[in-house]
Order: structure tokens, then sequence, then C-alpha cells
């Protein structure tokens, strides 16, 4: 009888249990310790340039029209929006997302070595988070990069999260002053403000008081991984060759 028990209750357990993805670590890849900004600047990313990126399947990351669901058809390095007639803007598709209560998906601006790190665009990093959300990871792919960023530096995109040194994109994409959507950095406040943004992009607004429960800018431990299916399949782009 006690051994009916125990394996109903197994059983039971599994049946409840998340889904816990495989995460591959790349040997000899990426690791350390880092600090976390955010940032949603509405531009083409940096490695949507082919010419600085060297994958696999020698794809940079995809841009989009300034509706954020169309892919750009021109020609790879197409003007960022960012620019005076620039057409290519980040996707809206390409914002974080939950896996289960301890793993989030998602997309990051990144420099290892401080400043322009273009060397590892479309590398796949696992962020443990420290300090209040201890035992929480984000799995990120790196599509940005970025002169104002430090060592072991992520700047993670989430929509809300501030436009920083670029101040053209969001206002030319979607008619936002400027400032983008709440401060120029650091962005929109409260999850209620999330509300403001077009309609694609506010879930990943509200991923920051979700998910990250609101924490400013946690420090993290990092470890570069196989790129899950899922990033690679919005982003285009895949591992390092």
């Amino acid at each position: 009888m006690k051994l009916i028990v125990l394996v109903s209750a197994l059983l039971l357990a599994s049946c409840h249990a998340e889904p816990s993805p495989t995460i591959i670590p790349i040997e000899g890849g990426v690791q350390g310790d880092g600090v976390t900004t955010r940032y949603w600047d509405c531009c083409a990313t940096s490695c949507a340039w082919d010419q600085i990126v060297h994958t696999k399947n020698g794809q940079p990351v995809q841009t989009c029209t300034k509706d954020g669901r169309t892919h750009s058809t021109k020609e790879n390095n197409a003007q960022s929006g960012c620019a005076v007639g620039g057409v290519a803007y980040s996707c809206s598709n390409q914002v974080a997302w939950v896996i289960n209560s301890t793993l989030a998906y998602g997309f990051s601006a990144a420099s290892f070595t401080g400043g322009i790190d273009n060397g590892q665009c479309c590398i796949c990093v696992l962020l443990s988070f420290k300090g209040q959300l201890a035992g929480k990871q984000m799995l990120v792919q790196v599509t940005n990069t970025g002169s104002d960023l430090g060592k072991n530096h992520f700047d993670l995109a989430m929509p809300g999260g501030g436009v920083g040194i670029f101040t053209l994109g969001c206002s030319s994409q979607w008619g936002t002053p400027p400032s983008g959507w709440g401060e120029e950095i650091g962005g929109v406040q409260t999850e209620e403000e999330c509300n403001q943004l077009p309609g694609d992009l506010q879930e990943g607004c509200k991923f920051r008081f979700r998910y990250l429960e609101g924490v400013p800018n946690p420090n993290v431990a990092f470890q570069q991984v196989r790129c899950p299916s899922e990033l690679v399949a919005l982003t285009g782009c895949g591992d390092l060759d």
C-alpha cells in the first residue's frame, strides 16, 4: 500500500513538473560575473550587419520594417531607423518571455571587453541572477553591442526600458517623444505604464515587472551556452562558426 502511494505521489509530481529545456554549455566559451541594464531604442541592432557577423548559417540578425512585424526585404545592412532616412528597426518579437518560474529566454546587447564588441554577435549566454533574484536565470542571445557598454555588461532588450543614447528610433517608428516611453535612461517605471506601448511590445515591457519582479539592473553570473532553436528562429542568426 505504501509503495502504491509513493508511486502515485511521484507520478503526480511529474505531471506538475515545469518544462526544463536542456541547456548545453560551450566549452571554452565566455563566462564570469557581469552587470545588467535595460534598453529598447527600436534601432536595427548592430548584429544585423553581415560584415561583422560570422555564424554557422552566415545570417545576421533579422530586422523589420516600421510595423515591427514585416521582415526587411532590402539587402543586409539597410540603414537603421535610428539614422535620418533609416528604414530598418528591431523586430517586435525579439523580446523576452518566460519558459518557467526560474528560466526565461530573451535578447541582449553586450560587451565582454568594454565598448563596441562585435566579435560575439549572436552567441547565447545563460545569465544567473544574484541578490533578490537568486535562483532565476535568463538565456539571452547577443544581438547588439555599443560604445556605452562596460566590460561584461548585458543591456537587456526590453520594450519600455529606455532609449538610451539613440533617440530617433522609437520616435520615427512609433511617434514617441525623443525620450521614448518613460525616462530616456530607465524607461517606464511601473507595469501600468507598459500599456502605453504598441500592443506587440506590451508583454515584453511587463516582463521586467513580472519575471524580474521590478528589480533594477540585477548583477549576474554568466556562461556561454548553445543557442536554443526558439531564439534562432526569431533572429535568423545562429551560433558562431
